[in-house]
């Protein structure tokens, strides 16, 4: 008797064992019994089944990370590349998610990637590279759609790279550079006709005052002789020049008389004045300068003629006298 009873502890016990199940807290449990859906889903906690009769299924409920293999694909304007996404998702309805679908991550997956490339034949390029937002947008709606009926819920879809081929990266990278050199001339333009505004206001004004002119330069020579290390070439006005060359030729009133003149007499004809003389010009002196200045040319020997000797004539006692008398 005392055997039978153990017997049957011991049978008891086993059969615990086998019906007892835990749910976690993240979990729910779906219970089918002889093949058939069981309409209460277990809550976490501890739970009984049917052993040998009942099955339990347990289903996650925490949000799924899915990443999405790189797809290849044509945009709209005929450029080729490759998108990789990521796909978070859970399960809201853990019933449909066992009845309705086999597996139903599997089935999210290849929903992401049939949807990822709708979307890549439907957009253009530009739209791949800035416009994300709304391409995230278009392809959460995609997946979800489907997978409503699974009892899954897509939280959000992130498009993660864009791949580019490497001639399209070169093109693009001189798009942006010629871009870049517009932006920088249409600035240097616009600077220049500012400028140029400014200064045909400062000519209005300089030109009612001359020396204003002259200030200005005073100070632009300034400004350059403060650079130790450059040659300053200093513009002569032409003006001066030729104030400079009036002045030479015009003669001061109190100046004297030449000593080639003569005075008139009184009551005699006119006398003629001499041609006074007028001081060079600097240009005539560049031209024609005074032989004081032209370099003699140096000196050439000359060879004297030959010279005979003339003939010893004797002279008599009476010397020069003696031929004297002789010539007469």
């Amino acid at each position: 008797m005392l055997l039978l009873i153990m017997a049957v502890l011991i049978l008891g016990m086993v059969g615990f064992m086998a019906s007892a199940r835990i749910v976690r807290q993240f979990e729910r449990g779906v219970v089918l019994r002889l093949g058939r859906l069981q309409p209460r889903v277990r809550d976490p906690g501890f739970t009984m089944i049917v052993p040998g009769i009942d099955r339990l299924h347990k289903v996650n409920m925490q949000i799924v990370t899915l990443p999405v293999p790189a797809q290849e694909g044509i945009t709209r304007d005929n450029v080729t590349v490759r998108v990789d996404a990521v796909v978070y998702f859970k399960v809201v309805d853990a019933a449909d998610a066992v009845i309705k679908v086999e597996d139903y991550r599997f089935a999210v997956s290849q929903m992401a990637q049939t949807s990822l490339r709708s979307i890549i034949g439907k957009s253009d390029l530009d739209d791949l590279l800035s416009n994300r937002e709304k391409l995230n947008q278009g392809l959460e709606l995609m997946i979800d759609s489907p997978a409503v009926g699974w009892g899954v819920h897509v939280d959000r879809v992130e498009i993660k790279d864009v791949s580019l081929p490497e001639t399209m990266k070169r093109s693009m990278s001189r798009q942006a550079e010629a871009e870049r050199e517009r932006r920088a001339r249409v600035i240097n333009a616009d600077a220049e006709l500012r400028a140029s505004h400014k200064l045909a206001e400062a000519a209005r004004t300089m030109s009612a005052s001359p020396s204003a002119l002259q200030l200005r330069l005073l100070q632009t020579v300034v400004a350059v002789a403060a650079e130790k290390n450059s040659t300053l070439v200093l513009p002569f006005p032409v003006e001066l020049l030729r104030f400079l060359e009036r002045a030479q030729g015009t003669a001061p009133a109190g100046a004297a008389t030449p000593a080639g003149e003569r005075a008139a007499a009184p009551g005699g004809p006119p006398a003629v004045e001499a041609a006074r003389p007028t001081a060079p010009s600097p240009w005539t002196l560049a031209a024609h300068p005074p032989e004081s200045q032209v370099p003699e040319a140096p000196d050439t020997w000359h060879p004297e003629p030959h010279r005979h000797p003339e003939p010893h004539r004797h002279q008599g006692p009476g010397g020069a006298g003696g031929a004297a008398g002789g010539a007469e």
